[in-house]
């Protein structure tokens, strides 16, 4: 009894073993992505976007200056707003110093208030859309179409 179980366990897992990989290979091990960027001749480096790269792989721009790179704390020094201003933080055990920076229009002005954000038309201001003619419901079907 025991020989019988014995060899039907191990039919079984030379069945299964001959089965192979039964899930299919995703498309990303077929296909190589292009690379980001492009090496011209000399040496010069360009992104895909047609942006020229130092030895960095920054992009730099005509005169040899990085583009797009921020310097963060210069940039936020003397800055007293803090996205979390106000709330309670416990590994400190305090509330966030700071202030919450206010929209463009002044503190208070909520959501959406910036530049020209009061002279938008409410809902019944705008015009009615005349409708599509003709409609998709009434235009016969293509020769052939069944």
């Amino acid at each position: 009894m025991t020989a019988r179980r014995l060899i039907a366990a191990m039919l079984g897992a030379s069945t299964l073993a001959a089965c192979g990989d039964p899930l299919p290979q995703p498309l990303y091990n077929e296909v190589t992505p292009p690379a980001a960027f492009r090496t011209h001749p000399g040496g010069v480096r360009i992104d895909n976007e047609g942006y020229q790269l130092d030895a960095e792989g920054y992009r730099i721009d005509k005169s040899g200056e990085r583009v797009g790179v921020i310097d963060v704390p210069a940039k936020t020094a003397g800055d007293g707003s803090n996205a979390v201003a106000g709330y309670y933080i416990s590994t400190t055990g305090q509330d966030a110093p700071g202030r919450v920076a206010a929209p463009s229009e002044g503190a208070g002005a909520g959501v959406g208030a910036g530049p020209g954000a009061m002279n938008l038309p409410t809902p019944s201001q705008v015009p009615q859309q005349a409708p599509i003619t003709p409609a998709p419901g009434n235009v016969p079907p293509p020769a052939g179409y069944r």
